[in-house]
């Protein structure tokens, strides 16, 4: 937990909550997107499902130079990859100490003059990393040593609030605005402890960087929860790809993927046929399974596949019935991490002890 203040002055209003900006302008707060149904539709089958599903291919880069399969398996308008960074963008401070959640801030300058759902899910997917930040009504020190609530700032329309949430020192500079009385403390915690609070405090939502420089959207406490509810807690494969990389971070992903949920993703091969699960092909022709952290990471790749869970011990024996396959490439739509043979031997260990079953190549 990250504590940051200005200096405080007496407040008469003893409030715990704080509202700063009666009139988000958020475009009615979004009141009609039906992201929380799209989400609802990519709720996880329970493993039992998964078994025997046939791999298909996409596309990763460039076409592959020799197919290593037969034509009639390769679907034949199979949709490229985006092309996205394999890695975050570089860490900045707007102040010493506070990191912009970079990851947040790229989402919200791409969010187009009317956010579509897929647009939507796409921050909301890049909020499950990080630090996201708080504005607190006096001294947030001060409040936390004498054992009183904080003193929240939120949005109000109605009889409707909204929690208010900031990337980074831009965001709330322009949240509060030029008043150098301003009394005001900020407090950074992680995406995850952010994002609870929101929900277990009743809000109607979260607002991300409310007055800040480009789009602002609403994330609603339906779409909080419900992917909160299909999230690793500790939003552990999200938090290591959006971090700096290290000789370790293959090794720590590798770690995750044998104790953390993930997910595949299955989807129609042609009209009357059983589903295939999603590889990516290089542009060397090596072959990848792709693995994604949590639901919203497929659907951010804006296909028809669905996400369905997969234990280590499915995705290990995936690996072991096909030899052709390379390894398993994470969250494909950014950012990314390809893992060999050679470093997943951890999940091929458990495939073998466990010996259970998984989707097929054929």
């Amino acid at each position: 937990m990250a504590l940051f203040s200005r200096r405080p002055k007496p407040q008469p209003d003893e409030s715990t909550e704080v509202p700063v900006d009666a009139d988000p302008v958020v475009d009615g707060l979004q009141s009609d997107v039906s992201a929380t149904v799209a989400a609802e539709e990519a709720d996880a089958e329970s493993a039992e499902s998964v078994p025997h599903v046939p791999i298909s291919v996409s596309t990763y880069g460039q076409p592959a130079r020799q197919a290593t399969r037969p034509a009639a398996d390769i679907p034949p308008s199979a949709p490229p990859l985006p092309r996205v960074p394999a890695e975050a963008p570089a860490r900045t401070e707007g102040r010493k100490g506070m990191p912009d959640n970079t990851l947040v801030l790229q989402a919200l300058a791409a969010l187009p003059e009317q956010p579509d759902n897929a647009a939507i899910l796409g921050v909301m997917r890049q909020t499950l990393q990080g630090t996201l930040y708080l504005r607190i009504l006096g001294d947030a020190r001060a409040q936390l040593n004498e054992g009183a609530p904080l003193r929240l700032a939120i949005s109000t329309l109605g009889d409707k609030k909204f929690l208010l949430a900031y990337t980074g020192a831009a965001g709330i500079q322009a949240g509060v605005g030029a008043d150098p009385d301003t009394n005001t403390s900020i407090l950074g915690q992680p995406a995850q402890a952010v994002l609870k609070n929101a929900v277990d405090a009743g809000y109607d939502g979260l607002i991300l960087d409310h007055a800040g420089p480009g789009r602002r959207i609403v994330l609603t406490t339906a779409l909080i929860t419900r992917t909160l509810e299909q999230a690793d807690p500790d939003f552990t494969i999200k938090n290591l790809l959006a971090d700096t990389r290290s000789d370790a971070t293959a090794r720590y992903v590798v770690e995750a993927l044998g104790n953390k949920p993930v997910f595949i993703a299955a989807g129609a091969r042609g009209e009357g046929e059983s589903l295939g699960i999603a590889e990516a092909r290089a542009a060397d022709g090596s072959r990848y399974l792709q693995v994604f952290s949590h639901p919203l990471e497929v659907l951010a790749l804006r296909r028809d596949d669905r996400p369905l869970p997969i234990t280590a011990a499915q995705l290990g024996s995936a690996l072991a019935s096909d030899p052709g396959l390379t390894g398993v490439l994470v969250d494909a739509a950014g950012p990314w991490i390809r893992l060999d043979r050679a470093q997943l031997a951890p999940v091929l260990a458990a495939a073998a002890s466990d010996g259970g079953d998984a989707p097929t190549p054929r």
